[in-house]
Parts: structure tokens; C-alpha cells; sequence
């Protein structure tokens, strides 16, 4: 849309000087498209802090209304249950959250991806609304009646949607809005676990494979503001708070580069484990309410006897880390456990397996520290240090990303002691899983989704599908007061002049203007073709990425016009759509 010609005029005295101002902030601050990015960034990890904020409270709530008591931990409010509640909530839990799958399955998303890692890697940014909200509420059903599950999934989902629906309303290009969902993820997972450094990397390793700082620096940003939100409700303490971790000798690390081999060996074991239940479910084909409510009645049938199984696992790995008791008992406790996970994570319901993960790690850990002390008792092994360095081994290599499990350990533990250890135990695991071709977690996940076939698409992708809409066109014969007005309203230093059949003259600078300002005289003689610039580079829509970066580093520009090959005008690509756009490139089904 141009703006229309107005009639020649001076400027007024206010309007001058607000214009000036954004000259001189525009010469002195750089304001760009990446620093509006990170402040973008910055209020979708706000959104992503109370969408977590809301859901942790409302399953809190919904989880005392079934049990009826407001126990410390689900553990504890299953054990004060008579048996045949410990099966029933469970059971109606996973009927309702199955009922509201099934419900929902009518508003399946047909333009819009229905999962956060689509959306980052191999969609457009655009989350479904109605298909999210449905798989939250499932998810707040599961999690609320003890499911075997983790949060982080409904709260990395609805702090992404948030961000899907920002990028949506203010009309951001494809590169952008796929960033902000990616923030929204990020969020999610700094507010679910008090890891701000980790929420970043987890987005970064997992889903978008880039450490760019075009991509990185985003999520660092929406990772910390979700952080001190969280922070300011629920306090700063770690939530895995552990004992002090000491090493007697160096030769102490061999043992936990055999723990992190140890714990390859394992992932394997138990990611079969979770492909073995989502077959079994599917044989039976159910629908979903019977599904998820059979899922509920395996886990409350095991309640019965180790109550221990219900929830995330988050007040298991408490209890490894202080005071585990006998290491028979711990065992048992972890093959209850991961049945229990195998059970809801295979009939369907909606969560993650992040939490049940690090109790995984860490009752592993503990028993491989077991019997490491017994076999070289003259070492002086804690078993303690081990369940806490087999948290971050296990992490790593079930989700084959070492580096943020190994910050992730820390962050949950505050303990800066356990990273040296960790990053032997965690390289070892993540490694030895490699060597074995073990697809992590989340690989899996984005496999099914498609990834290989859509990614080969986004290889491909030309600057005419990343084109921005110009709503701030000027005609030729705009004058001088409603040129500089323009740049009032518009955030860019340029803006493109455009005659009424919408082809491409040229560019107006905001530095072009900058000295008639002094000259009050010429305001009403001039217009905007007297100060555009006609020579000025342009792309071509089916320019390819690595093109349009040559296009840009020639003309030394932060953006570009876009015009068709009879001239009209299409748009305007910026520098950082590109970066960002190439920065979280998703990797290859290989990789």
C-alpha cells in the first residue's frame, strides 16, 4: 500500500524536531532487525513464562481435585491412596485426556504445522491454535492424574504457540516467525526446569542443529527473561538441589568415563523400550480414549505396589540424590519406572520424557557407582557423585546433545564441581550411542514428521517465498513532509518509492533528508523522486540464499528490494531474515 501524494507544505516545528531524533538515533543507535529481534525475543520468553506459570498451577490444581489432598510431591499423594485409587486416577486421567484427543482430532491443521519442531524446522512458523490448545489439555489431564510423563512438552507447546501467533499477527517472513517459535520453545523449557543457558541449547542442538549467533543469541535472551519470571514466582533455588560433589583424584575420572559408557549401553535398551510400547498399543488399535485409559490403568496397576512410578519422576531423582536406600530396591524402582514411561508414552498421551530421562541417568548412575565401590573399594567412590554425573551421561546421549545436557546438569544442580566429570561421562555416552547409529530421542520425532523430505524443500527455497510485504510505499510525487513523516512511522532507514502500477522507482534514505531539514525554503519544491535514489540493487525472487548474500555484502544494506522481472514491486527481503533463515536450516535426516 503507498501513501497517497499530499499537497506541497513545510513541516512543523515538532515534526522537525522528531525527525531529527530519529536521524540522530538512527546514526548513533543502529537499531536493526536483529536488535528488534532480540526484543522480540525478550517478550516471547515473558509469554512463554506465564503460559508455564499457568499450566505448572492449574495441574496442580487439577491434580489435588483427583486425589483430594495437596501433598509435597505425587509420589506422596499416591501413597495415601487406597489401591483401588491408585488405578483409577490414573485411568480416568488418561480417558479424559484420550477423550480430549478425540474430540479435538476434527480440528486436525491443515495449513498450519501441529507440533513446535515442525513449525521451527520444517514448516513456516505457523502453529495450529485449536491443535495445540487440544494437546495441552490432554496433556493437563495426563499429567495432573499421575501419567508417567514429563510437562515439558505442553509447556514448550503453548509458550511456542504464543510466539506463533505474535509472529502471525505483526506479519513477520518466514525466517522470522520460525525464530520466534524457536524462542517459544526455548522458553518453555528454561521456565519448566530453572535453566536458562540449557532452554537455549536444547532449541539450538536439538531442533535447529545451528549454534549461529543469528539464531543463538534470540534464544538466550527468550531463555533468560523465562527464567526470572519463573524465578519470581516459584524462588531461585535449584531444583535438584545435591551434596557437594569432591573428587579425591584425578584417577577418579576413569571411573566416570566408564559410567558414561555404561549409561550408551543403556539408552539404546531404553529407547527401544519406548518404541516397544507404542507398538504394542498400536496391534491393539484403540481408539484414543481406551488407549490413554489402558495406559493410565498400567501405571496405576504398578501404583499399587511402587507408588513411586506416578508423575514426572522429578521427586525420584530427588530422593537418588538424597538417600536412595538399598540399590536393590533403587532397581527395581527403575524397571517400575521405565514401564510406567513405556506404558503413557506408547498409548499416546501428550507430554515428554525429559524428567523420567534424568531419573533414568541417575538411578543408573547410582547403581553403576555401586558397583564401582565395590569392585575398587581402596578408591573411595560415592555412589551419590555418580547418580549426579548420570543425570547429564544419560541425558546426553538419549537426546544426542552433550552440550546441553552437561549445562543442563548444572543448572538443575547448581554445582559447578560435576563438570569436568560430566563432560566425560556425557562425550563417552553421547559418543558410544553415535558409533552405534542409536537415533537420539528427538531425531525420531522430527523423522516421523518428515523432516528429510521437507528439509530437501527448504534447501531449495528462493528469496520469493521470504518476501515482507512493504506497507509504507511512497508514490514519486509524496512531498517532503510526507516523506519525512513516513520514516516516523516506519522502523527502516529506507523506504522504497513505488508509482501507482506498483512498480519500482527507487530508495529514499533517511540520511537523504537530513540536510534540506535546515532548509525550509526547499521543503515545498521538493518531493520524493528529487531524492531517491534510482541505481539501487534489487532481487530477484528466484534468487537463492547464498545469491541474495553476495547481493547484500555488494551493496552493504541491511535490506533489499524485491521486484518482479517486469519491474513491479514484490516486497523487501532484510539481511537478517537470510541469516536466520540459514542458521536454522535443519540438518539432514543423516545427521
Amino acid at each position: 500500500m503507498s501513501l497517497p501524494a499530499g499537497t506541497p507544505a513545510e513541516l512543523g516545528t515538532s515534526t522537525r524536531r522528531l525527525v531529527r531524533l530519529r536521524i540522530w538515533l538512527a546514526e548513533r543507535l543502529r537499531v536493526g532487525d536483529s536488535q528488534l529481534t532480540l526484543l522480540w525475543a525478550a517478550l516471547v520468553g515473558l509469554a512463554g513464562a506465564w503460559t508455564s506459570i499457568g499450566f505448572k498451577e492449574a495441574t496442580e490444581w487439577l491434580h489435588a481435585l483427583l486425589t483430594g489432598g495437596h501433598a509435597e510431591s505425587y509420589v506422596e499423594s499416591f501413597k495415601g491412596l487406597p489401591d483401588w485409587k491408585r488405578i483409577a486416577v490414573p485411568a480416568f486421567g488418561g480417558l479424559l485426556a484420550g477423550t480430549t484427543l478425540w474430540l479435538g482430532s476434527r480440528y486436525k491443521a491443515k495449513a498450519h504445522s501441529a507440533d513446535y519442531m515442525e513449525a521451527v524446522v520444517v514448516g513456516d512458523g505457523n502453529l495450529a491454535v485449536r491443535v495445540s490448545l487440544v494437546k495441552s489439555v490432554s496433556a493437563w489431564f495426563s499429567s495432573a492424574s499421575g501419567a508417567s510423563i514429563g510437562r515439558e512438552g505442553p509447556l514448550v507447546q503453548l509458550s511456542s504457540l504464543a510466539a506463533s501467533l505474535a509472529g502471525r499477527w505483526l506479519s513477520f517472513p518466514l525466517a522470522r516467525k520460525r525464530q520466534l517459535v524457536a524462542c517459544g520453545a526455548a522458553a518453555g523449557i528454561a521456565s519448566a526446569y530453572n535453566a536458562p543457558i540449557a532452554g537455549a541449547f536444547f532449541v539450538a542442538e536439538i531442533v535447529l542443529g545451528s549454534m549461529a549467533m543469528e539464531a543463538f543469541g534470540p534464544l538466550v535472551i527468550a531463555s533468560i527473561v523465562a527464567t526470572l519470571v519463573t524465578r519470581s514466582f516459584y524462588g531461585t533455588e535449584a531444583i535438584y538441589p545435591a551434596p557437594v560433589f569432591v573428587m579425591n583424584s584425578n584417577a577418579e575420572l576413569l571411573a566416570y568415563l566408564l559410567l558414561g559408557l555404561a549409561s550408551g549401553l543403556l539408552v539404546p535398551v531404553f529407547l527401544r523400550l519406548l518404541k516397544a510400547g507404542e507398538a504394542c498399543f498400536d496391534l491393539l488399535r484403540l481408539p484414543a480414549p481406551a488407549r490413554l485409559m489402558l495406559g493410565g490403568l498400567v501405571v496405576g496397576g504398578i501404583a499399587i505396589f511402587h507408588p513411586e512410578v506416578v508423575g514426572n519422576g522429578r521427586a525420584l531423582v530427588y530422593s537418588v540424590l538424597h538417600g536412595p536406600g538399598a540399590w536393590q530396591l533403587l532397581a527395581v524402582a527403575l524397571v517400575c519406572k521405565l514401564l510406567a514411561t513405556a506404558a503413557t508414552f506408547g498409548s499416546g498421551a501428550v507430554g515428554g520424557v525429559f524428567t523420567p530421562t534424568l531419573f533414568a541417568g541417575a538411578a543408573w548412575g547410582y547403581l553403576v557407582g555401586v558397583a564401582s565401590a565395590a569392585l575398587f573399594p581402596w578408591a573411595g567412590l560415592n555412589p551419590d557423585y555418580f547418580a549426579l554425573v548420570g543425570m547429564g551421561a544419560f541425558l546426553a546421549a538419549s537426546t544426542g546433545a552433550p552440550v546441553m545436557a552437561i549445562i543442563m546438569l548444572f543448572e538443575l544442580t547448581l554445582n559447578y564441581q560435576v563438570l569436568i566429570p560430566a563432560v566425560i561421562a556425557s562425550g563417552a555416552g553421547y559418543y558410544l550411542c553415535r558409533s552405534m547409529g542409536v537415533r537420539p530421542l528427538y531425531g525420531e520425532a522430527l523423522e516421523r514428521k518428515g523432516a528429510a523430505a521437507v528439509a530437501q524443500h527448504l534447501a531449495t527455497l528462493k528469496v520469493g517465498e521470504l518476501v515482507a510485504k512493504d506497507s509504507t510505499c511512497l508514490p514519486p510525487q509524496a512531498s517532503f513532509g510526507d516523506v519525512a513523516k513516513a520514516f516516523l512511522q516506519s522502523r527502516h532507514d529506507s523506504l522504497h518509492v513505488v508509482d501507482a502500477s506498483d512498480r519500482f522507482l527507487g530508495i529514499v534514505s533517511l540520511h537523504d533528508i537530513k540536510p534540506y531539514l535546515d532548509q525550509p525554503e526547499l521543503e515545498s519544491l521538493l518531493i520524493a523522486r528529487d531524492v531517491m535514489h534510482e541505481e539501487t540493487p534489487r532481487l530477484a525472487p528466484g534468487h537463492t540464499m547464498s545469491e541474495a548474500l553476495d547481493l547484500f555484502s555488494a551493496a552493504d544494506v541491511g535490506r533489499l528490494p524485491v521486484t518482479a522481472p517486469d519491474g513491479s514491486f514484490l516486497g523487501a527481503v532484510t539481511r537478517s531474515d537470510i541469516l536466520l533463515f540459514l542458521a536454522g536450516k535443519p540438518r539432514s535426516a543423516e545427521a
